[in-house]
């Protein structure tokens, strides 16, 4: 029991450790490539943290086989590199019984992932298309940045904001400035309005229009010196013209119960890709065991950089069968189990080849050659 309790606390810390920083630098490039989206005005800066949030199960769905796979090579590497495995195994602790306690864990990770693959990460897709989709909504209000000129909706002007009310003036806006590009009067002028106040409203139909107070506007052609000067009480210029449209779906954001219903090609992926994410961890695990084991000499991370290379093999031809599997190419009936099954066999193989029976068999092959 307490050899069962010491192995698996270093392959669990290992595993968590390795999740732990492969979720920060992924998450700390999403966040910079979000913030900079904000910074330029294509999202609200207040939805940056409830996106980055959301994204979280996607991102998951990647990291954890790696962090499964890379944690019990780093974990049994050092027990191995410090010759506790030796001492390990002289007692009749087994490569087996290490897989056996291995294999125990992984299915535990296997079942989050798969509640994550399953329904978390749908779920969360589908939550960032309708966050993205109401912001698009009430781009009107949302999207303006004090002290930035930016394009409304229709393309149709520029406006300047001073500043946006918060609390009980929320939506406020004051001191606003807009240059209404490509509109013109009967005349033929082009307008500069300028206002002390403003707020942005919105009809039944989706439409927006910005309605200004006590301010000018400037009207008249550029190539004349001459202007017309008009004072108003009350100023309205139409924004967006109707409700955005909703946003495409990709099927990763389908409930899978509802994936299953579905019969084209695209969904067949799909839902061998949700599967593929969970079996990949015990199936991992029966190759990182063996791989793991190092001599000595080598240190702890003597078969990291090999063991990598297979795992980026392994998700390259996933990612590979899901696009022939959309395609077309590869039969339903097939799937990615093709791919599963050569990673079990390759897994059994290593696990296989130290022991005594398999010695055995190889000693009898010798004699008989």
């Amino acid at each position: 029991m307490i050899i069962f309790r010491y192995l698996l606390a270093e392959v669990f810390k290992s595993q968590l450790a390795v999740f732990i920083i492969l979720m920060t630098i992924i998450i700390s490039q999403r966040f910079v490539k979000i913030l900079a989206d904000a910074s330029e005005g294509e999202i609200p800066g207040q939805l940056v943290v409830s996106i980055v949030a959301l994204k979280l199960p996607q991102l998951a769905v990647i990291i954890l086989p790696l962090s499964a796979f890379v944690g019990i090579l780093v974990a049994y590497g050092r027990v191995y590199a410090d010759s506790e495995m030796t001492i390990l195994h002289a007692t009749g602790v087994s490569e087996w019984y290490v897989t056996r306690l291995t294999l125990l864990l992984s299915v535990v990770i296997a079942l989050m992932a798969g509640y994550v693959t399953l329904y978390l990460s749908p779920w969360a897709t589908e939550q960032e298309y309708r966050l993205l989709e109401k912001a698009d909504a009430n781009a009107g209000l949302l999207s303006v940045v004090p002290g930035r000129f930016q394009h409304t909706s229709n393309e149709k002007a520029v406006i300047f904001v001073h500043d946006v009310g918060q609390g009980s003036n929320s939506g406020e806006l004051s001191r606003v400035f807009v240059a209404q590009n490509n509109a013109r009067d009967e005349r033929g002028s082009e307008s500069i309005v300028y206002a002390q106040s403003g707020r942005v409203k919105e009809d039944a139909q989706g439409g927006q229009t910005l309605q200004l107070e006590q301010g000018r506007r400037y009207a008249g052609d550029v190539a004349s010196p001459a202007f017309e000067i008009t004072e108003f009480e009350s100023y309205q210029i139409q924004i967006r013209e109707q409700e955005v449209e909703q946003r495409r779906r990709k099927l990763g954001s389908v409930a899978t119960t509802e994936l299953l219903t579905m019969d084209s090609n695209e969904a067949i992926a799909e839902w061998h890709w949700r599967i593929a994410i969970p079996l990949t961890i015990p199936l991992l695990t029966l190759i990182a065991v063996p791989l793991s084991r190092v001599n000595p000499r080598q240190g702890k991370f003597g078969r990291l950089l090999p063991a990598l290379l297979l795992y980026l093999g392994y998700y390259s031809l996933l990612i590979i069968a899901r696009s022939a599997l959309e395609d077309g190419k590869i039969p339903a009936a097939w799937g990615m189990w093709w791919l599963h099954g050569s990673a079990l066999i390759m897994g059994s193989i290593l696990l296989l080849r130290n022991r005594r029976s398999a010695l055995r068999f190889q000693a009898w092959l010798v004699r008989r050659s």
